[in-house]
């Protein structure tokens, strides 16, 4: 193309130095060079790429250390130079308060990079920018780093850094949650906030905006209006004062807490639900230990088998990903089997407690933990035309733990033949199963134990629904204890077929619906051969 460029500009090119010019040797030996050179170029590109490829992988960092970290050179025991990464004293402190103050979901973006500024946070200075205050987006960028918590990102794949890490893994993860919540709830502030903004809606469905007018006096008033007037959807709800609807929730909030029958209950439930995971521990631990060892030894093969070229890069990082999701899911799950079951009973008096009064509690919250509260428990607060204060709880928690499950209020609402309490759940006032759930994942408990106890629960209504069928005034909702079921005693026939499956590849938990026994007994009897 050059050749071709300067040919059609009537210039030709001559050098005094190579035998090159027009002439078809000339343009020979010209080819021969420029492939030289642009072999050199892309096999010093190759060997670069690999030696950061390497460093990576022992954990250093082959790019510019982030903010907080200063790029180091010193000299090792034979006086060769290495260069590494260190604390910076002047900002590491500032950059772990910016990760531990998002972390409690009292600030924002905006809000911490101005106390950040105040507080003195600056960027590093180069030769050609002075150092200046971090914005937002480039404060997001730190949030979002997982450089932080010591690991190396390098070409998508993750590897342990040799580093001091600045935060957590704890803390990383719970900033990563409020980053995706606020971004997916709707709740960015943006020149007016409140407590309320997110949560609230209007009957029309649309969300409920808040606007701070300035009168003539120069008194700001907070008003909540309907988005969806403004979208001219028909709404002719007018502005109505924060104040106001402040005290309908207040009012009102205490609708939604558990009866002290319904307390009782759940501690008896739960009671048993903990005598019997107690006894389950040390098998579940021993178990947990030897996948853990096992996907350790995975993934040195799999990083080994980089190393000799024989795995793509995608497949790499796709295998990666599934190995750290599942260790941490391990780690996660033994960290919680360390936990002692006193202390779990001990909470879960204090929850049962407060789940009894929610209005007292929500008096006593400031507006950030009342914000919290809300997002807990409810997905609306629907305020209708009459400032009735309508919630709807949430139901994600019961939808993960049993996919397709239909609530328990909803039951009660919808059936036409119960007449004790239909309004009251129809207008989203008194107790919710999902409501629990929520709040003991919140407080220590974890999905595995919420799985039990909800089938507990349900198997205790089932039995009861199926006792009073046939009366006149059936008792809808109420729970018993589970029965004991009779544990299931397999033949040599069946363990025989159940092996046969596993060995086409038939899931654990298909063979376990089929013989209606334990997926752990499934596990067990096919490892064995």
């Amino acid at each position: 193309m050059i050749h071709a460029t300067l040919r059609d500009a009537n210039i030709s090119l001559v050098s005094v130095t190579e035998n090159i010019d027009e002439t078809p040797s000339g343009m020979l030996m010209h080819g021969i060079l420029a492939s030289m050179a642009e072999f050199y170029s892309l096999n010093l590109a190759q060997e670069v790429l690999k030696g950061m490829t390497q460093k990576a992988s022992m954990g250093g960092t082959p790019a510019k250390a982030p903010l907080g970290y200063l790029n180091v050179r010193t000299t090792d025991a034979k006086g060769r130079e290495v260069r590494d990464v260190t604390v910076d004293p002047e900002r590491a402190d500032l950059v772990t308060f910016a990760f531990t103050a998002y972390a409690t979901g009292n600030w924002t973006l905006s809000s911490l990079a101005k106390e950040l500024e105040a507080r003195g946070l600056t960027t590093r200075p180069t030769p050609s920018f002075p150092a200046k205050p971090v914005t937002t987006k480039a404060l997001h960028k730190v949030l979002t780093n997982p450089y932080y918590q010591g690991s190396v990102t390098f070409r998508g794949i993750t590897y342990d850094g040799a580093h001091d890490p600045l935060v957590d893994t704890e803390t990383w993860l719970r900033v990563q949650t409020e980053l995706a919540a606020k971004n997916q709830r709707g709740e960015k502030p943006r020149t007016h906030d409140h407590y309320l903004k997110g949560t609230l809606y209007c009957s029309c469905g649309a969300k409920m905006m808040i606007e701070c007018p300035t009168g003539k006096s120069g008194i700001t008033y907070e008003y909540f209006t309907c988005s969806g007037r403004r979208k001219k959807n028909g709404c002719t709800r007018s502005a109505i004062l924060t104040d106001r609807i402040e005290d309908r929730i207040d009012s009102t909030y205490g609708t939604n807490g558990l009866t002290p029958a319904e307390a009782d209950r759940v501690r008896e439930v739960l009671g048993a639900v903990f005598d019997q995971l107690e006894a389950t521990t040390d098998h579940e631990r021993a178990l947990l230990t030897t996948q853990k060892e096992k996907l350790d030894a995975e993934r040195l093969k799999l990083v080994q088998a980089h190393y000799a070229d024989a795995i793509p890069l995608d497949l790499l990082k796709a295998e990666q990903d599934r190995i750290r999701a599942t260790l941490d899911a391990i780690e996660h799950r033994l960290e919680n089997l360390a936990t002692s079951y006193e202390d779990a009973r001990e909470g879960l008096d204090q929850l049962a407690d407060i789940l009894t009064d929610l209005g007292d509690v929500y008096t006593r919250c400031e507006p950030a933990e009342r914000r919290i509260l809300n997002r807990a428990l409810f997905d609306k607060i629907i305020l209708d035309d009459e400032e009735t204060v309508r919630y709807q709880a949430v139901q994600a928690a019961l939808d993960c733990v049993i996919p397709g499950h239909a609530p328990i209020a909803e039951a009660e609402a919808s059936d036409p033949e119960d007449t004790s309490n239909p309004a009251r759940w129809s207008a989203g006032q008194g107790s919710k199963m999902s409501l629990l759930v929520e709040a003991m994942e919140r407080c220590g408990n974890r999905r595995p134990r919420v799985e039990r106890l909800i089938s507990a629960w349900n198997q205790g209504i089932r039995e009861e629904a199926e006792a009073a069928e046939g009366a006149d005034d059936p008792l809808i909702g109420a729970s018993v204890e589970p029965s004991k079921r009779p544990r299931t005693r397999l033949s040599d026939e069946e363990v025989d077929a159940m092996r046969t499956a596993r060995a086409q590849e038939i899931s654990v938990n298909t063979l376990a619906r089929q013989y209606r026994v334990h997926r752990g007994t499934v596990w067990a009897r096919t490892r064995r051969s």
